[in-house]
C-alpha cells in the first residue's frame, strides 16, 4: 500500500507513524488514564518524540520485524491512537501485538478493529504462525479486546512487572494461524 498505509478497516486506517505525528501521540500519551495500565507514561515531551523516532526507524529495518503504527480514521485520517506488531525474530514464526488508544476513541469499537486488523495484517501479510498479546491483568476491558479478536487467555504471570512503584501481573493471550484460518477462534467484533 502507498504513503506507508500498512493496512485498513472499514472506519480505520493503520500506517507507518511520521514525524510530525508526535504532536497527536502526545495528546494521548499524557493522559493518566491512557497509561494507567501501560509499563509507560504520562510521557513527557521528550519520551514521545523518542517513541516517535523509534517507530520511524523501525520502517528502515531490512527485513522489517516492527511495526509501530499509527490508527487513525479512514473518514479524515485523525490520529486516535496507535498499535504494532513486532516478530521475534526474522522467520516471523512468532510476533507480539499490542494497541493504545486515546481515550475519546474508547467504546466504540476501535480497539477491537485495531487488533482484529493487526491480527489479519500478522497473519495474511507476515506469514506469522503465532500471535500473542499481554495485558495487565486488572485491564478488564482491554482483556476483553483481546477475546474479542479472537484470542485465547494462555495464562496469568503472577506479579511479574514492577510499574509505578507497585507489582503487577499479566495476562497472556494467543491465537495460532491455525486457528485463525480454520476459524476455530471468532472475532465477536
Amino acid at each position: 500500500m502507498s504513503d506507508g498505509v500498512i493496512t485498513r478497516t472499514e472506519r480505520l486506517v493503520l500506517r507507518d507513524f511520521r514525524p510530525d505525528d508526535w504532536e497527536a501521540v502526545h495528546e494521548y500519551a499524557v493522559d493518566p488514564e491512557v497509561s494507567r495500565y501501560m509499563p509507560w507514561g504520562p510521557n513527557s515531551e521528550d519520551e514521545t518524540r523518542d517513541f516517535i523516532e523509534r517507530a520511524v526507524g523501525y520502517q528502515t529495518e531490512d527485513p522489517r520485524l516492527h511495526f509501530e503504527l499509527a490508527i487513525t480514521l479512514a473518514e479524515d485520517d485523525r490520529l486516535i491512537g496507535g498499535g504494532g506488531i513486532r516478530a521475534a525474530d526474522e522467520n516471523f514464526r512468532a510476533a507480539d501485538m499490542g494497541y493504545c488508544l486515546r481515550r475519546d476513541a474508547w467504546g466504540v469499537g476501535f480497539g477491537t478493529e485495531s487488533a482484529v486488523a493487526l491480527i489479519s495484517y500478522g497473519f495474511e501479510q507476515l506469514g506469522v504462525h503465532r500471535i500473542w498479546a499481554t495485558c495487565d491483568s486488572e485491564n478488564v476491558r482491554s482483556a476483553r479486546v483481546l477475546e474479542k479478536s479472537g484470542m485465547r487467555l494462555e495464562g496469568t504471570r503472577r506479579d511479574d512487572t514492577w510499574v509505578r512503584e507497585h507489582w503487577r501481573s499479566t495476562h497472556v493471550f494467543a491465537v495460532l494461524e491455525t486457528e485463525w484460518r480454520s476459524g476455530s477462534v471468532e472475532s465477536t467484533g
